[in-house]
């Protein structure tokens, strides 16, 4: 008699009081920082103090970021946000492996959807070619480079189905900056270039993705890691931080990382209803839901 088939579930996380608990399991924590570290409108002082003290202690912190900009531009934000400098060691962004990718691309005709005045990323790629791009309508661009929505305020994936059908007919590449699909910014989320990357890959067209959950980002961040570190990094000693199931936890799982969830982030609405303690019935729901399998969970990171 054949046994019966049971659902593989995934192995329930620990769940911690603080960092310094399993601090010492590690030598370099990847953390992200869009809802771990800040909100886009204040840095949280708790998750600063806590990556503050692992570095106290001998470890090394690389903030992890899907930010579209590279990692001096987002310096410059976390800076102007008053976040202490001695929280990290060095940023990884999307935006850096943007610019790779365009490099890559040599003279290539190219189009840029986002907001207007954001071309930082762009900036960067022609100081480092030593030429301007080629900027092109998008009927007669090679690849589209989105860092975002036009007008993430006002508008909606939805509104860039025409366009992203002419992308398709000419089978124009897609890359992608920024991964996540939605973001917070204060207490409200706003549509991300992943949201476009995701409804571009349901019509049949080419995405080339630059951050978490993708390889590029963490092979930048480990190659990193161990220059800091000053040689040899054991993948069994590194931690990634972040609050994203989808980016930041499974694309650190798929790299065979450790994680630690932050539960009361860009899943507070599912996790943590009313702004209440965690839910522990729908915390299971939502490992099952998702498949993934953070080794430690936390409502916020501190110490």
């Amino acid at each position: 008699m054949n046994a019966p088939h049971t659902k593989h579930m995934p192995i329930p996380p620990r769940f911690i009081r603080g960092l310094g608990e399993i601090a010492g399991d590690y030598d370099l924590i990847l953390c992200d920082v869009w809802g771990v570290v800040h909100n886009g409108v204040v840095y949280y002082r708790d998750a600063t103090d806590a990556l503050a003290r692992f570095r106290a202690q001998g470890g090394t912190v690389i903030l992890l970021t899907n930010a579209p900009r590279p990692r001096q531009r987002v310096g410059a934000f976390l800076e102007g946000l008053g976040v202490p400098g001695e929280a990290y060691d060095e940023i990884v962004s999307a935006g850096d492996v943007t610019v790779s990718l365009i490099l890559e691309r040599g003279d290539l005709p190219l189009a840029h959807i986002g907001p207007p005045n954001d071309i930082s990323l762009f900036a960067e790629a022609e100081a480092l070619a030593g030429r301007p791009l080629r900027f092109t309508p998008l009927e007669e661009a090679a690849y589209v480079v989105a860092i975002g929505l036009n007008d993430a305020e006002n508008e909606m994936p939805s509104d860039y189905d025409a366009r992203l059908r002419l992308m398709l007919e000419r089978n124009v590449e897609f890359i992608c900056a920024n991964p996540d699909i939605v973001v917070e910014v204060g207490d409200k989320l706003v549509y991300c270039a992943g949201a476009l990357a995701e409804a571009y890959a349901r019509m049949g067209g080419g995405v080339t993705q630059a951050g978490k959950p993708y390889p590029a980002i963490y092979e930048r961040a480990l190659a990193l890691g161990e220059r800091l570190r000053g040689g040899g990094l054991d993948r069994a000693r590194v931690l990634a931080i972040g609050d994203s199931a989808q980016t930041d936890i499974k694309g650190a799982q798929d790299q065979g990382l450790a994680t630690l969830f932050v539960t009361n982030g860009i899943h507070r609405a599912e996790l943590h209803p009313g702004n209440a303690e965690l839910d522990a019935a729908a915390f299971r729901q939502f490992i099952e839901g998702t498949g993934i399998a953070p080794t430690a969970a936390i409502p916020e990171l501190f110490w």
